[in-house]
């Protein structure tokens, strides 16, 4: 095992519109990925300031209210970087401007909205995603 000598601190966000969840599709290092908005925090950032960020020049949505829904509890190495160590914070958020959504960063290749009553873990494919969206499942129940 490569020596972690580096945190990579990721905050998302989970959009919910209509009864449906916000995924995208996007390519990273050779793999599609099935993953929330949002990604990597910049220094000098809250994680507020980052979601909003991320929202904005990924899917140019305003982020007007984020509200904590999980935080990455258990140790992570990073799938793309063996001296990383994944941080991952997850808010439901709320943006006033849904029908601008576009897709701003030309990585993404698609916008899926998963109607709530279909979501499963099978929608993501990252683990921490996944525990995410279980919890998700559970309060919905």
């Amino acid at each position: 095992m490569e020596k972690i000598d580096t945190f990579n601190i990721r905050v998302y966000g989970l959009i919910i519109h209509q009864d449906a969840l916000l995924i995208l599709k996007e390519p990273y290092a050779g793999e599609i990925l099935f993953k929330f908005p949002g990604g990597g925090l910049e220094f000098g950032e809250s994680l507020i300031e980052g979601l909003k960020r991320e929202l904005k020049e990924e899917l140019n949505l305003n982020l007007t209210e984020a509200s904590h829904f999980y935080t990455q509890e258990e140790f992570m190495v990073s799938k793309f970087r063996a001296n990383e160590q994944l941080l991952t914070i997850y808010y439901k958020a709320k943006v006033d401007n849904i029908e601008d959504l576009t897709k701003f960063d030309q990585a993404i290749q698609e916008l899926i909205w998963v109607p709530l009553k279909e979501l499963s873990t099978n929608h993501v494919n990252l683990p921490i995603d996944q525990v995410v969206v279980k919890k998700l499942m559970s309060q919905l129940k």
